[in-house]
């Protein structure tokens, strides 16, 4: 399995199934986090995910470069309003060692300058 495939099979079995086991078998037990709003270790994040809730989030573009794997997403039920978001996962010998995150607000496409939405990416 490529690292894409890998963090696509662990995002979706996570964050779209709801499928807190898939931290064990997919995340390093020494995870590194780079939100600063989560703290380091898989644990951390099955209490994130252990809550239940309306989170949702819809994966977009994916793109991989040897270690790291990007994916351009919309999340909802983390506050008030949809965050569109890039997630970048490092992947060491199977597992998804390391994260860093870039969210903003949505802003529909009517109230852009341009007039494009932010999610997903057309080609």
């Amino acid at each position: 399995m490529t690292n894409k495939e890998l963090v696509k099979k662990a995002m979706t079995e996570l964050f779209i199934n709801g499928d807190v086991t898939a931290l064990d078998r997919y995340w390093s037990d020494n995870y590194i986090q780079h939100n600063p709003q989560i703290p380091n270790g898989r644990d951390a994040l099955k209490q994130l995910f252990s809550g239940g809730g309306d989170f949702k989030y819809e994966m977009g573009l994916i793109v991989a470069d040897g270690d790291f794997v990007m994916i351009h997403a919309r999340i909802t039920g983390f506050g008030p309003k949809p965050l569109i978001g890039v997630d970048i996962l490092r992947v060491k010998e199977g597992k998804l060692v390391e994260h860093w995150d870039v969210l903003q607000e949505e802003v529909s496409a009517e109230n852009t300058a341009s007039k494009n939405s932010m999610f997903p990416i057309n080609s």
